[in-house]
């Protein structure tokens, strides 16, 4: 494998390498070391006495500080079933918190180099991540696949970043417009002026939930980011043409958005971009409303508050637009957006239930590895669960096995429902095994590096 400076420097640099017991999640036999890189990222490995030669590279998720620990699994007993198995599992804690690829990429890798040096070469190395972690599980396939043999992403932002920060803006911009609140969307100055605006947009959203007029706008916004009516394991799953509960769903997720990724998320990131990194210029809401997998719901419930849909539409329309930084969208675009070309096979799974990360983003995924000539070495499968990453322990390993097999046999195996259930309760019967056979829905406003008429 080819190393790059950074990365080939790491052993003689560490700064700090201790070895402790193991957790007690963990086998007893398993050595546990913590050290920190150059960087200033610690990282973390937990090795079984009787190593498989698979070395697992965990890229956590967004953290927004301030603690910032090292994380080499999604969950403890997931963690724990894969030491039993022989695998060695390895990750760090990004050099920074917030939306860190450019920090992520290199410490991930040099993470990986510290453990070639301390235990020897793996036979085979897989990157893997969840959520923000997705990402840069995706960032590690496209731009050092000599240093890894496949990759899973779960619950990942697999659509880049310049796609999930317009797909951010879009339900924010529509509640602003619609419900009259007067709060700035971009170009946030501080962390302080973010939660200000959050907490205000809060409050006008948490106002226009008591009238029926409300509701259905609040159901539009919500449908502009594809938020799905059943989105957190607590909810009760509605009935197909229950519209209030399917609406009362979604304004939980609603307020979740403006709590996190819409304001202070958004922040942190334009810091690092330099700007704002997103627009809607251009953008036709009624053709976006149209795609999206919830339109059926607004309508029923404009038609029940006695709201003309059309109007509110022609409202977003006209609405006075939010232009981009262009330097901001390069910067964004060449550290965390997508060029699907992979070289070595991916996994990517999805709960169908995820308000934060809708699983449209897969259909941008697929989009790009297809214009991209790759499509053979992606698969993509899909749980039946509401929530964000809601993976159990059985999904995820039958996700690595069918990954694994892939290696092995070098083709696609097993990837259907009722394969991957089996291989699920195989590996642990203890806990659900729920994939079904699904297709989402075109993601709204895909931007990715395969289509240069993303680019503007």
């Amino acid at each position: 494998m080819r190393h790059g400076t950074r990365i080939a420097c790491t052993a003689a640099l560490l700064l700090t390498l201790t070895t402790a017991p193991a957790t007690a999640a963990a086998e007893a036999d398993t050595t546990h070391v913590d050290g920190m890189l150059p960087s200033g990222a610690t990282y973390m490995m937990d090795v079984p006495a009787a190593w498989n030669g698979t070395v697992l590279l965990f890229s956590h998720g967004y953290n927004a500080g301030p603690a910032n620990p090292a994380q080499n699994g999604p969950d403890a007993p997931t963690k724990a079933l894969l030491l039993q198995q022989g695998y060695a599992l390895i990750g760090s804690s990004y050099a920074s918190t917030g939306w860190a690829v450019t920090d992520a990429v290199p410490d991930q890798l040099a993470t990986l180099e510290a453990f070639t040096t301390r235990f020897g070469q793996a036979s085979r190395t897989l990157a893997w991540g969840r959520s923000y972690g997705g990402l840069v599980t995706t960032a590690i396939a496209e731009r050092a696949p000599e240093q890894i043999d496949g990759s899973l992403s779960m619950c990942g932002l697999v659509h880049g970043g310049v796609a999930n920060w317009n797909n951010t803006l879009d339900p924010v911009f529509a509640l602003k417009t619609l419900l009259g609140s007067d709060v700035p969307l971009v170009d946030l100055p501080s962390q302080e002026a973010a939660t200000a605006a959050a907490n205000t947009l809060t409050a006008t959203v948490d106002s226009a939930q008591s009238t029926a007029q409300g509701r259905a706008r609040i159901a539009l916004a919500a449908a502009l980011h594809n938020i799905p009516v059943w989105n957190a394991p607590t909810q009760t799953r509605p009935a197909a043409t229950d519209w209030d509960a399917q609406q009362a769903n979604q304004y939980d997720a609603v307020k979740g958005l403006l709590r996190s990724a819409a304001f202070n998320r958004r922040q942190e990131a334009e810091v690092r971009a330099g700007g704002n990194m997103s627009w809607n210029t251009g953008v036709d809401y009624a053709r976006l409303l149209g795609k999206s997998s919830v339109r059926k719901e607004v309508t029923a419930l404009y038609k029940k508050a006695g709201l003309s849909l059309t109007k509110d539409l022609a409202a977003l329309n006209r609405a006075p637009r939010v232009t981009a930084d262009p330097a901001a969208v390069t910067w964004m675009g060449a550290t965390s957006s997508f060029t699907g070309k992979l070289a070595k096979p991916q996994l990517s799974i999805h709960t169908i239930g995820d308000p934060l990360v809708p699983v449209q983003t897969e259909s941008a995924l697929r989009r790009a590895v297809t214009a991209a000539g790759s499509a053979p070495l992606l698969r993509q499968a899909y749980v039946d669960n509401a929530g964000h990453c809601t993976f159990s322990p059985a999904e995820q390993l039958a996700a690595l096995h069918t990954l694994e097999d892939r290696l092995t046999t070098g083709s696609w195996q097993g990837t259907d429902p009722a394969s991957l259930n089996a291989r699920a309760t195989t590996a642990d019967p203890t806990t659900p095994a729920r994939y079904v056979r699904y297709h989402p829905t075109p993601y709204l406003r895909p931007y990715d590096l395969a289509h240069p008429a993303d680019r503007r």
